[in-house]
């Protein structure tokens, strides 16, 4: 299977971040590594889960650094915060500099996971959102939301455009893990579902646009 880091879609995410830093949002990430190495994939059959969860943190960092690089030639000024801490390559995560970093209009990067082996970067994410109390967590995804099957399998899948976290947690419809579903709900703080890999979408959820998938604790 292919693996390691595809430029084009780097710079593609990269111009969506400058698009909506335009806007006066400001933008905090969570970056997986499941690009270079997954805990749970077949390259790690055979490893202890933590170990190979250590290796998929460690992915994250270096995938966070690259996207800082790219950010930066962009303009941006950007801070990566990590929950493995390594000082010589990027600074540790703590709620306050984090808080401080997107007060001065930095984009904040998380990495790192959430610095213990057997969480997902969703959970991470969900995390992170409380913390730095988000208006909203944003999953990025290769298709348009939340579909009633797997639209690759099902041509007659429906989109859902608006479901409460308890029908996701109940119809298991992998939204993100049941724990960062469960963190958001408890939390108040909405679920956004949306393609990557359409040009604005990022832009079109912040200034409200009906974009993906919303989960919420109740009906809109």
């Amino acid at each position: 299977m292919p693996w390691g880091i595809d430029r084009a879609i780097v710079d593609s995410f990269a111009d969506e971040i400058v698009e909506v830093k335009r806007l006066g949002v400001e933008v905090a990430l969570v970056i997986g590594g499941g690009n270079i190495f997954r805990g749970d994939s077949q390259a790690a059959e055979g490893m202890n889960r933590a170990a190979a969860d250590n290796i998929g943190m460690l992915a994250t960092v270096i995938n966070a650094l690259v996207f800082q690089n790219v950010l930066e030639h962009r303009g941006l000024a950007t801070r990566v915060l990590s929950a493995v801490e390594m000082p010589t390559i990027c600074e540790p995560f703590i709620r306050r500099r984090a808080l401080r970093h997107l007060e001065k209009g930095r984009v904040v990067i998380f990495a790192g996971g959430t610095g213990n082996p057997y969480f997902t970067t969703d959970t991470a994410a969900a995390l992170r959102g409380m913390e730095i109390e988000a208006d909203i967590v944003l999953k990025a995804t290769k298709v348009d939301g939340v579909y009633s099957a797997d639209p690759v399998k099902d041509a007659s899948a429906l989109l859902h455009r608006h479901l409460t976290f308890d029908e996701v947690i109940q119809g298991n419809l992998r939204v993100m893990d049941t724990s960062a579903v469960s963190l958001c709900r408890d939390h108040g703080i909405p679920i956004g579902v949306f393609n990557l890999t359409v040009p604005g979408n990022v832009a079109r959820i912040v200034r409200g646009e009906a974009v993906g998938t919303l989960v919420t604790r109740g009906e809109l």
